[in-house]
């Protein structure tokens, strides 16, 4: 939301709650580009997403213009397999839906994590699926998208 909007959420979320008063409008909040974020775990999908546990031997985190990057991983991280698989979030920002994808394509493309296995191969498939990229998805969708994906990968 604060990528498009340019307002912190949860900033105003802590203000309000210490007693501060909203002076934001409605009328403010205007919508500006498009974002996608993608969390990006230490889980094997090729495995159903099973943990991925292990030390991160190296990490290259993306970057460039409109892209953003949460994370706590250093090289000789030890992923734990009994807590929050989480190891970044990254956000992209563009002033449109297609070059959002193309982005974070990028930004998931230049990511470099050794150690453990990651979700982005699957992100990957994901921001490729004409579905995804139409915007036309229900809720089945990721399911579905992962079911042709194992098969694909069983016949090549």
């Amino acid at each position: 939301t604060e990528l498009v909007t340019g307002i912190d959420l949860v900033r105003w979320q802590l203000r309000i709650a210490s007693g501060e008063h909203l002076t934001v409008q409605q009328s403010d909040v205007q919508i500006r580009g498009h974002a996608i974020e993608c969390r990006v775990n230490a889980e094997d999908p090729e495995r159903d997403f099973m943990p991925s546990v292990g030390e991160i031997q190296y990490y290259l985190p993306p970057g460039g213009p409109g892209v953003r990057v949460d994370s706590h991983l250093y090289p000789g991280y030890m992923v734990p397999g009994n807590y929050d698989s989480l190891l970044a979030k990254m956000l992209v920002w563009a002033p449109n839906r297609e070059e959002a994808i193309a982005r974070m394509k990028r930004a998931l493309t230049e990511t470099v994590i050794h150690g453990v296995k990651t979700t982005i191969p699957f992100q990957l498939v994901l921001l490729d699926d004409e579905v995804f990229v139409d915007g036309d998805m229900s809720t089945r969708y990721v399911a579905e998208i992962m079911t042709k994906w194992l098969a694909s990968k069983t016949t090549t």
